[in-house]
């Protein structure tokens, strides 16, 4: 290959470099404009509502109840209550099953067996919402409601089950993920100094993967907040401020898919459900912000 050649290969290579650049830029600056977009179209469908009735009441309030025909109620706690009952027991529940599963996938299930097992959990995970909602219907409710002696199962218990069902994926793929990312050769030096393999694991492997570990947890709580039609067909959508996991509750995000279609464009009650809309765009705002602040303090 001669000079002149040589010269036209790198221009080409610096033109699609350059291009390549261009394209990831504009890329990025539209994911973002994207999220600026939104918003401010939560702002702007928001600030009437708050204009009118005032941030205090909606966000100390402890009653929902805009259809009264007495007056109109738009307290936002009984709503975040019970979305923190779900996001909480769906936890509860998919954290310690979920990081028992990565440790056994990374660590004790091998071959065949390990990769039938994930194609298992893939699928779990793309099972729509609205099928895991019918099991709780059928199966966990009525369970339920013959354990606790209740009318019906459809409580803050279902929910976090269902919740926990359908967050477990996400938290076992990337913690094995994680676990399988150590490398051996200090797992190896654990076990040549008289640990145990249950030694290394706890105390070598999790410190090691703790920062891929705690982001599934993150994505967990994401998942669960945002969750919709699950929540809506399991829980009883009681919009009254829940005492224990026994009673039936409604989620800020049920609440937006029940009443989004019953009410008048431009209404009151309209511009409230875009009020809930903010709060959950912050409160996954602010989820992703503390992920990032504990992922750099840990790694």
């Amino acid at each position: 290959m001669n000079l002149e050649s040589k010269k036209k290969s790198i221009e080409k290579v610096k033109i699609i470099d350059s291009f390549a650049r261009k394209v990831f830029m504009f890329s990025g600056i539209f994911v973002i404009l994207i999220l600026v977009l939104i918003m401010l179209f939560l702002l702007k469908e928001a600030i009437p509502f708050f204009k009118d009735h005032g941030i205090l009441e909606f966000f100390f309030g402890t009653q929902w109840d805009p259809t009264s025909a007495v007056e109109e109620k738009y307290g936002i706690i009984p709503l975040f209550i019970s979305t923190l009952f779900i996001t909480i027991g769906s936890l509860i529940i998919s954290i310690p099953v979920g990081l028992g599963a990565a440790i056994f996938f990374a660590e004790y299930s091998k071959g065949k067996t390990s990769e039938f097992i994930r194609y298992i959990m893939e699928v779990l995970s793309s099972i729509p919402s609205v099928v895991i909602g019918f099991i709780g219907i059928t199966l966990i409710g009525p369970f339920l409601a013959e354990i606790t002696g209740s009318n019906n199962g459809f409580n803050a218990v279902n929910g976090s089950i269902l919740v926990a069902l359908m967050t477990l994926p996400t938290i076992i793929s990337i913690s094995t993920d994680a676990l399988k990312d150590v490398p051996k050769d200090i797992k190896d030096a654990s076990l040549s100094l008289g640990s145990t393999k249950w030694e290394a694991i706890i105390k070598v492997a999790i410190p090691q993967a703790k920062r891929g570990i705690l982001a599934s947890f993150m994505l967990g709580v994401g998942r669960a907040v945002g969750e919709t039609m699950t929540v809506v067909m399991a829980t009883g959508n009681a919009p009254a401020l829940p005492k224990s996991f026994l009673d039936s509750v409604r989620t800020m995000t049920a609440n937006i898919a029940i009443e989004m279609g019953e009410v008048p464009i431009g209404s009151k009650h309209y511009h409230s459900l875009f009020a809930i809309g903010l709060i959950l765009f912050l409160i996954t705002l602010v989820i992703n912000l503390i992920s990032q602040k504990i992922t750099k303090r840990i790694s």
